[in-house]
Parts: C-alpha cells; sequence; structure tokens
C-alpha cells in the first residue's frame, strides 16, 4: 500500500475564489482602510452572536486592550485571569498600569478553576476583572464565573480568541460576559490574517472603545473624506491607540464569516476521527469536553506514567513522519517577566503545569480532510506503540 508523505501542517487557512473576489473588489474600489466593508463586516458578525455592539479591530490583543481601557482598569487596579493563555491575555493588563493576578486552571481542565478563582477574589484588595479565557474553543463556566463577577463587583471580560463559533444554552461565547473579543488570526476558525473583534452590550463601553481604537479621534476618516458634506476637520478628544481593522482584510472576513458554521462541521468532523482513535488507549488522554465546543484546538494529553510516549517525545517522533502539531500554552506563570514580578514558580500552579507538560495541539483545520486526520491518528498510534489499533483508508 503506497502512502500519502505529504507534510501535514498544524494549521492552514481555508481560502477560496471568493476571498480573492472580495480582496480584488476593496482593491479596485479606491478605499483600502477602514469604511464601509468594515462597517459591515461589525454588523454581520454582531447579527450572528446576537450583540448590538460590534467592533472591528486589527488583533485580539488590541481588542483586549480596548475592553480592560473601556471598563476603566489602570493603576492600582488588579485583574483576575488564569495563567494557562497566551501572553496577550495578562499583558494588556500591565499596558494600562494595572496588575495580574492568576489562578490555577480545573484539574483535568485548561479553563479557570472555580474555587481557585473564588478563593483568589475573597482575598485579593482592588480586583476589579475577570478575564475568562475559552482555552481550545471550550466555553468557561460562564453562569458561575458571571455569579463570582457580581458578588465581588468586578467586570467580566471575555477572551474569546479560541472560541468562535461557540454557541450554548446562553448564547456564544464571546457574548455571555461586559465584553467579550474573538480572534480572527492566521490559525483561527474564520480569519483575516489579522485581526479581531470586540462585541459589547453596553452602549458606554462600545462608544468608548470606537472613539479609543482610532486616536481618540471624534469622528472616523471615512466620515471625513467620503461624506457628501466631507469635512476635514476633527478633533482629538482622547489619547487613544491604532487599533482599527482594515476594509481589505473585513472584505475577507465576511466571506469567512459566512462559512464559520461549515468549517465548525469539518472541525468536529476531525475531532470525532481522534476521538476514535485515542479512545481507551493507554497513556493517552482525550481534550475536555463540555458544551459548545469551537474545536479550535485537538489538545490530546499524554500519560508517560501509564506507559505513554512524554509530550515532548511525540512532538518530535511526528515531525519525524511529517506531521505538524504544536504546544499550547506555556502556562504564563513559568515565563520570566511574570515569573519575576510576582515571585511565581512552576509549583506556583500545579495543575496549569502538569497540563502543559503533557498536552500536544493535533492538526485540526477545514480542508484536512477525515482521511488526513487518519493519517495523524495512525502516525500517533504507531508512536505509542498501538500499530493497527486505528484502521484507515489509505490517501
Amino acid at each position: 500500500m503506497n502512502r500519502n508523505t505529504d507534510f501535514i501542517a498544524f494549521a492552514r487557512p481555508s481560502l477560496g475564489e471568493e476571498e480573492e473576489e472580495a480582496v480584488l473588489r476593496v482593491l479596485r474600489s479606491g478605499w483600502l482602510t477602514t469604511g464601509s466593508e468594515t462597517l459591515s463586516f461589525e454588523r454581520e458578525f454582531g447579527e450572528f452572536v446576537g450583540t448590538p455592539h460590534a467592533l472591528a479591530v486589527n488583533s485580539a490583543t488590541s481588542g483586549l486592550h480596548l475592553a480592560l481601557e473601556a471598563i476603566g482598569i489602570g493603576p492600582g487596579d488588579v485583574v483576575a485571569t488564569s495563567p494557562y493563555t497566551f501572553t496577550s491575555t495578562a499583558a494588556v493588563v500591565r499596558h494600562l498600569g494595572a496588575e495580574v493576578a492568576f489562578c490555577d486552571v480545573a484539574p483535568g481542565s485548561y479553563n479557570i478553576d472555580l474555587d481557585s478563582l473564588g478563593r483568589l477574589l475573597s482575598t485579593t484588595k482592588n480586583c476589579r476583572a475577570i478575564i475568562a479565557v475559552h482555552v481550545g474553543g471550550l466555553p468557561c463556566d460562564m453562569r458561575s464565573i458571571r455569579a463570582l463577577a457580581k458578588r465581588y463587583g468586578c467586570a467580566l471580560v471575555e477572551d474569546a480568541a479560541h472560541s468562535f463559533p461557540s454557541v450554548t444554552e446562553e448564547g456564544y461565547a464571546g457574548t455571555l460576559g461586559d465584553v467579550g473579543v474573538y480572534s480572527f488570526y492566521a490559525t483561527k476558525t474564520i480569519t483575516t490574517g489579522e485581526g479581531g473583534m470586540l462585541v459589547t452590550k453596553d452602549d458606554r463601553v462600545a462608544a468608548r472603545a470606537e472613539k479609543m481604537r482610532m486616536h481618540g479621534f471624534d469622528r472616523a476618516a471615512w466620515d471625513r473624506y467620503t461624506a457628501k458634506k466631507a469635512s476635514w476637520r476633527y478633533a482629538v478628544t482622547e489619547a487613544g491607540f491604532k487599533y482599527n481593522m482594515p476594509d481589505l482584510l473585513a472584505a475577507i472576513g465576511r466571506v469567512q464569516l459566512r462559512k464559520a458554521n461549515r468549517f465548525l462541521e469539518e472541525r468536529r468532523a476531525i475531532a470525532e476521527v481522534y476521538d476514535a482513535a485515542f479512545s481507551g488507549v493507554p497513556g493517552l488522554e482525550l481534550p475536555p469536553r463540555g458544551e459548545g465546543h469551537a474545536w479550535h484546538l485537538y489538545s490530546l494529553r499524554t500519560r508517560s506514567d501509564r506507559g505513554g510516549v512524554a509530550r515532548d517525545d511525540l512532538v518530535e517522533a511526528l515531525s519525524e513522519r511529517g506531521v505538524g502539531s504544536s504546544v499550547h500554552f506555556i502556562p504564563l506563570h513559568t515565563m520570566p517577566y511574570y515569573a519575576e514580578r510576582y515571585r511565581l514558580t512552576p509549583e506556583s500552579f500545579p495543575n496549569a503545569s502538569s497540563m502543559f507538560e503533557r498536552t500536544l495541539s493535533l492538526p485540526i483545520w477545514q480542508g484536512m480532510g477525515v482521511g488526513v486526520a487518519e493519517r495523524v491518528a495512525e502516525a500517533v498510534l504507531e508512536i505509542t506503540g498501538v500499530p493497527g489499533s486505528h484502521s484507515r483508508r489509505d490517501v
């Protein structure tokens, strides 16, 4: 049997002729920066997730920065979050002069531990916000986190970079707190290459974020240059940022948004292949489960204590077999900046450290197909010493 030995990338965007046509339309329009395409993308995204305010930004990082600034976070404040996240989640807190208070993830989970969060909030002065991170696309227990936020007088921000389109009984992840921020980075389910979206139901937060994302101007360039009675005059009313999304990216996003549900179904199908292959295999654990999983990541856990292969060895062996993988995330409490500033060690948050040491992310992207997923699964099983446990068709 001849095997396909083409390299399997960890992640690839799914872009077609529709996206190309959308970009060409913008190029030919003569208007490349924030304009009608971005406004349409914001409206369509807001309608998709069911929120009155959706503001397109140039990254999820800038969206988180705007979110915290809009709710008034600044020097002397503390923001609680998990160390099991990308650096942006905590970095934006520091950009505003506030301090980060980490708490561990739940045992066997990548999401914040409710008991640890409750203890942290009860003992931390000036904690004014919580950032809930939906790691890998699995929504946090937002009902319980909202209750804690209300009890301790904290604003609730959702880092929903991984969780589009995660929908629960309560609604879409990202719309369940005071402010939510999505990412459209190249590896995400829908992508604009770089970019993000801030959503909120709060009129005041939306108005503040809209002003601050564009230098603190009192009016947008789109209005100044294209209105029938355009005026070059503007006023700088705040020392704002440069966080707007250009029309070139928004045009791609509008097309991607129309494909979002199909993309999710393709990712679910790949996760099902992996689940079937790895279920019951000694030395392997399936990812955590829960309502509304978006399957941004398929986080496979290794158990060397149960005869499995160590995570780093598995990553290396997969690479040798032409399979890309990655690790999400190196916990922030082990990073020099946060470890030194807050006097933390890997043992400070043992659950986060344990999950990191055992986790790798397998390829999962729309367009790779079930056959490629079977190739990945077979490679994992061969490396872990379970050849023939997973039947597949040659691809």
